[in-house]
């Protein structure tokens, strides 16, 4: 970890290693293509074929008691998790439809040196590659919300918008 001075502003640049961000994934069942840049890193996830994403709508009544477990939430208009360096995507097919079991992240390497986890914890790699597996393990076994915004679309659950009833 860096500290970067921009003029008056304070930066902290992670030095994110790909080959651990890799084992991080493969060890949560994930296949993972990385894309390493100066600024950000953009891994893309890809499960099993019997293993879901549960990346599911936080306003569907009928996921109440997945959203009450959470611990990561995506604001759904801008992909971003939030309280994290992490921003999120859908994967999509060449026909561009969703992939049920894939997902597009990006990690950003540069962060105000303001910038806390929830509970004021301060970012470190070793605390990064904590959060990044416990995410993962999130996205296949207790579920991550989407909350609003059409930017990310959910995986699980009822992934249509409900119709008008007459």
């Amino acid at each position: 970890m860096q500290v970067l001075q921009a003029g008056r502003f304070k930066l902290i640049l992670l030095e994110i290693d790909p080959a651990t961000i890799s084992a991080v994934a493969q060890q949560a069942g994930f296949e993972a293509r990385i894309k390493d840049a100066p600024r950000t890193m953009v891994v893309e996830l890809l499960a099993g074929k019997d293993v879901p994403v549960l990346l599911f709508d936080a306003a569907d009544p009928a996921n109440l008691g997945w959203f009450s477990r959470c611990q990561f939430y995506v604001d759904g208009r801008t992909g971003m998790v939030m309280q994290t360096p992490i921003q999120v995507g859908n994967k999509r097919d060449r026909s561009g439809r969703n992939m049920g079991n894939g997902l597009r992240v990006r990690i950003a390497k540069e962060l105000p040196a303001s910038f806390r986890l929830p509970g004021r914890q301060a970012l470190t790699e070793n605390v990064f590659y904590m959060m990044f597996n416990n995410f993962l393990q999130a996205l296949t076994k207790t579920g991550v919300a989407v909350c609003g915004g059409p930017a990310v679309t959910p995986l699980a659950g009822r992934t249509e918008a409900p119709g008008v009833r007459n």
